[in-house]
């Protein structure tokens, strides 16, 4: 998958820890993660409601 030119969003609670953070960004179908740290690194590509299905786990 090409995410050249994916728009990459971090958390507002990036400020409060140094800037170290994931990174998250919106493509047709899926939610890319990755490492602030290391943009350039690997990074994790996982179905919408997968990711969405996590984020409901995380916050209970």
């Amino acid at each position: 998958m090409d995410l050249t030119n994916a728009a990459w969003r971090k958390s507002s609670y990036t400020t409060s820890n140094g800037g170290d953070c994931v990174e998250l960004a919106s493509v047709p179908g899926t939610v890319a993660v990755r490492d602030s740290k290391n943009p350039d690194g690997p990074k994790l590509v996982v179905p919408q409601r997968a990711f969405a299905a996590l984020l409901s786990q995380l916050k209970r």
